[in-house]
């Protein structure tokens, strides 16, 4: 008897110590929660009793080179309801459908739905936001909002991109420069009670958003409206595919215009400029539409550029010293290379002739001759030089790059086509920088469009600057060049893009897309402004052209126009230019 007495009280005590260290366990637990972790948990609940809604920032502007506004910023609204808040649910739902134009029944799936907020439509316009804002129903909510605008529609479309319903960049400068123009948004914080329900008493705390900073361009817009003008012109003329034209400064590779007609209109950037309806489609045609539309041809496609390649022919071949300016060819109108003929444009030929006169009368032979003479390494090695196999480096989203034979696929016949720029494509933007370098002395700039970041007052906030690379040609053979091709305008194949008062440089090039039996051509010409002291390259290109295709008939004139108008709008001042006569 009295050993169980002993058990059992044994007994009593472990259970009395087991309770005891529970208790004190618990004890130490609330005291850690309450005292150490007391802010921890503090900061949860009230994240229970508080609803955050987002402030969008204003984005920068977009400012062309004279300050004005290429992209703005228009009030709109966003329109939101809160279940827990409504108390005339049908009253809502009437509102909300008559004004926004949507359905009852779409707008009651959204009401009724419980959450802690549900938006019924972004982007409403201000008007329609202050009318559902004064009707003053509970649980409906109004934020004022951006929308990006755009006031002058269609003008450089591919540059300058839009944004999407998040108000972010999707392509063009809008996407490049995102991080420039987005600013940081804002937040209203509304604190409620348990079953959400805001609390009046204490109403909303706001976190302002900050405005995104302003992007200053080197691009005019009145130069862009202008060589918009002309290259809609040329492409209604000849009933072309479209038309592409580069305007910049050699000297830097600032950027005046960059056209590619037909442009799309960034205010309705989901509407096809063909007219066709988007909405007919299923959905991965109508995107790949779309994508086709907004990509900028000038550096996101390439194209086989024909005879204005012979500008990077010449340089080297004058660059190695394989050929000089007096050196003689003859052209029968055609080259063998190899077991292939390869014909000269002139199929009766051109007869004796030196170099300069070559290049004037663009014949096939001589320019394969020099590149014979340079060999596949060496010129190689000058593609490599100039530039040539490296992105520009322009500020713009989704550059291409060269498409070449690899060098040990490269034969005298591959050599030979190249070097009068067939068999190989590149970009537009690459040969205007690439044709810069060996104008300019021989300095690589970096092709660009930001100029500035600037706060909305004006002032500057930084100055954006550019790779440049020195020494790709001497200050001998890129003013050779530049001499070269000033008489390619004032005697020979380049004669329609010559501006009286003004000495101008350039090359034509016609040539032939694949399949060559589809008889579809790309006409060309790329001229310079002043030719001694260039401060413009304009590179014009028209594609598929119905009729006359040839680039000295139908697109060195456009160049031309574009050259009157603008080198006086610039402060380019006319000097006596001497005529062909008077070379005679």
């Amino acid at each position: 008897m009295k050993k169980n007495m002993t058990f059992h009280k044994k007994k009593v005590w472990v259970v009395f110590l087991m309770c005891a260290g529970m208790l004190l366990g618990l004890m130490g637990r609330l005291v850690w929660l309450m005292g150490v972790r007391s802010d921890h948990y503090y900061e949860k609940a009230e994240e229970l009793h508080e609803r955050e809604r987002d402030i969008k920032a204003a984005r920068g502007r977009i400012l062309d080179a004279n300050g004005k506004v290429l992209a703005d910023n228009k009030t709109v609204c966003t329109v939101s309801v809160i279940h827990s808040q409504i108390k005339e649910p049908e009253k809502v739902i009437r509102l909300l459908s008559a004004e926004l134009g949507i359905s009852e029944e779409n707008i009651r799936k959204k009401v009724e739905k419980i959450s802690s907020i549900e938006r019924i439509r972004t982007n409403v316009d201000k008007e329609t936001g202050d009318i559902i804002r004064r009707a003053g129903l509970e649980g409906v909510k109004v934020d004022e909002d951006y929308k990006r605008y755009y006031p002058y529609d269609t003008l450089a479309s591919r540059v300058l991109g839009f944004t999407g319903g998040d108000n972010q960049g999707i392509i063009g400068l809008e996407v490049e420069y995102e991080d420039v123009l987005s600013g940081t948004p804002g937040k209203i914080l509304t604190t409620t009670d348990a079953r959400g329900v805001e609390i009046d008493e204490i109403g909303e705390s706001r976190m302002e958003p900050e405005k995104g900073d302003d992007l200053r361009l080197s691009l005019d817009i009145s130069i862009q409206e202008f060589v918009q003008q002309a290259a809609l012109k040329v492409m209604e003329e000849k009933q072309a595919e479209r038309v592409s034209v580069l305007l910049m400064n050699p000297q830097n590779g600032e950027i005046y215009a960059c056209v590619n007609v037909p442009e799309f209109n960034l205010n309705d950037p989901f509407v096809l400029n063909t007219g066709e309806d988007v909405s007919s489609m299923n959905t991965q045609k109508a995107q790949e539409r779309l994508n086709q539309m907004w990509r900028n041809p000038c550096l996101n496609d390439t194209y086989e550029p024909g005879s204005t390649f012979k500008i990077i022919t010449m340089a080297a071949g004058l660059q190695e010293g394989v050929v000089s300016l007096e050196d003689h060819f003859y052209c029968p109108g055609y080259k063998l290379v190899d077991d292939r003929r390869i014909h000269c444009a002139n199929r009766r030929g051109h007869g004796s002739q030196n170099f300069v006169e070559g290049a004037q009368n663009s014949c096939n032979p001589v320019f394969i001759e020099v590149g014979l003479r340079l060999g596949v390494q060496k010129y190689y090695q000058y593609f490599r030089q100039f530039g040539l196999m490296e992105k520009t480096g322009i500020d713009l989203p989704g550059e291409a790059g060269t498409i070449m034979h690899k060098m040990e696929n490269m034969g005298n016949v591959e050599l030979a086509t190249v070097a009068f720029g067939q068999s190989f494509q590149i970009t537009p933007i690459q040969l205007a920088a690439t044709v810069s370098s060996l104008i300019n002395g021989g300095n690589r700039v970096t092709p660009h469009f930001g100029v500035a970041v600037q706060s909305e007052d004006g002032n500057s906030v930084k100055e954006l600057l550019y790779s440049s690379k020195t020494g790709i040609v001497s200050e001998d053979v890129s003013k050779k060049v530049r001499d070269i091709l000033e008489t390619v305008v004032s005697q020979g194949s380049g004669r329609n893009a010559s501006v009286p008062g003004y000495s101008i440089g350039g090359k034509t090039a016609t040539s032939q897309t694949l399949p060559r039996s589809a008889n579809r051509y790309i006409s060309s010409f790329l001229g310079f402004a002043p030719a001694d002291e260039p401060r413009m390259l304009a590179l014009c290109i028209i594609h598929d052209p119905k009729g006359i295709y040839y680039g000295g008939t139908i697109a060195a004139p456009v160049v031309r126009s574009i050259f009157e108008n603008v080198l006086p709008y610039l402060g380019i001042k006319k000097t006596a230019v001497k005529t062909r006569e008077d070379n005679s």
